[in-house]
């Protein structure tokens, strides 16, 4: 008898599938309790670190102020600490090269010592600035091969994070990355300075109007993020899809953008069990995830989180995005989150919805006139 096709075989692989459909029991744990453990956020900050350097780095975060460099052995050591209890045995800076993904390069905190042990070391200039080698990511032509060399430098504003895996966890510390002559060599740079621009326009716009005791403006957005999940042993058996994140060919689907059968639809268990593991995750990394369903397109699905500070968004999106591709693995499941996998139906949007609000806590919206604004 010939072998199957590969289609055949993947559906008798798919019929044979059994997957363990639990993770987190949350009749014993709430949600509540889980959100922000892996997160050096302002609450332990505040536990951890003297009240002057809190309220140094608060000044940081919040309005912007230049990191006074005295602050960071001690910030770093809190943070150190911190990373161990929670498991942690290397760090890294995690920034965002002109690839489209993130980078990392992970260093332990073990040091020998001249008796033959080791002790666990993380230094404020560790924590504030790092040097991986640049010359293999797209620079955008600024600079030549010998002058490859490229810096990250700590975004306070974004806070550090534990990121858990089988056999043990890192500490990851957002980054930008810059060249050696000060070129942004990443798209979070180009962020935080836009951001900057913006607020400082707006101030400047706003005392025009009378609004006064305004220090910062800052941009929020809510990334709702659509991707697809479909079978591992169908995306095994299409090599256009594991290299190219969409199919080159094939038939078109029997029905399109009329599938409306399958929009706000009960979602399927096994799914459902993936989407709740992703969240209980993101959860954990402090990520606000709120909303989920299915979308138009068979296999199609959504997550929305809370909108959050632009810079914050933008680092938890990039979350989002690897949190679903590692916990799809585990469901026996791929996630493809290219905008247009499949021809002929809906693609993997990614909605951003985008206001400004002030340091005071008003939001700014636009009046019916296109010439004035106003705060509320």
């Amino acid at each position: 008898m010939d072998a199957p096709n590969p289609r055949y075989a993947a559906l008798q692989a798919v019929a044979r599938n059994r997957h363990k459909l639990d993770n987190v029991d949350f009749k014993k744990t709430h949600a509540r309790d889980l959100f922000g453990i892996n997160v050096f956020n302002e609450e332990v900050q505040r536990q951890r670190l003297p009240k002057p350097i809190f309220k140094a780095l608060q000044k940081t975060i919040r309005q912007g102020a230049v990191l006074d460099p005295s602050i960071a052995d001690a910030v770093a050591s809190a943070i150190k600490e911190w990373a161990i209890e929670h498991g942690a045995t290397h760090y890294t800076h995690l920034f965002q090269p002109m690839t489209g993904l993130t980078a990392e390069k992970h260093d332990s905190f073990l040091s020998p010592t001249d008796t033959g042990g080791a002790i666990a070391e993380f230094s404020g200039r560790e924590l504030t600035k790092g040097e991986p080698d640049a010359s293999s990511f797209p620079s955008g032509g600024l600079r030549s091969t010998f002058e490859a060399r490229g810096y990250t430098a700590w975004d306070p504003s974004s806070p550090a994070y534990i990121m858990e895996h089988a056999n043990g966890s890192t500490l990851v510390i957002p980054t930008a990355f810059l060249s050696w002559t000060g070129e942004a060599l990443d798209r979070k740079t180009p962020l935080l300075r836009s951001m900057e621009a913006l607020s400082t326009q707006a101030i400047r716009v706003l005392k025009l109007f009378g609004k006064e005791g305004i220090h910062k403006v800052f941009t929020t957005v809510g990334s709702e993020q659509e991707y697809f999940l479909i079978d591992k042993n169908w995306y095994l058996a299409r090599p256009d899809l594991i290299l190219t994140g969409r199919t080159l060919f094939g038939a078109k689907p029997p029905k399109g953008q009329e599938l409306e059968d399958q929009y706000f639809g009960v979602i399927p268990e096994r799914v459902l069990a993936c989407m709740a593991d992703a969240e209980t995750e993101l959860t954990k990394l402090g990520v606000p995830v709120k909303t989920r369903h299915n979308e138009v397109a068979p296999s199609q699905y959504e997550l929305a989180p809370l909108f959050e500070n632009s810079n914050l968004a933008t680092d938890h999106q990039n979350l989002v995005m690897l949190t679903l591709r590692t916990v799809a693995d585990k469901y026996g499941l791929a996630a493809l989150l290219h905008e247009k996998p499949f021809a002929g139906i809906n693609g993997s949007g990614k909605h951003n919805n985008w206001s400004m609000s002030t340091d005071t806590g008003a939001k700014l919206r636009r009046r019916s006139s296109p010439s004035s604004w106003a705060t509320n």
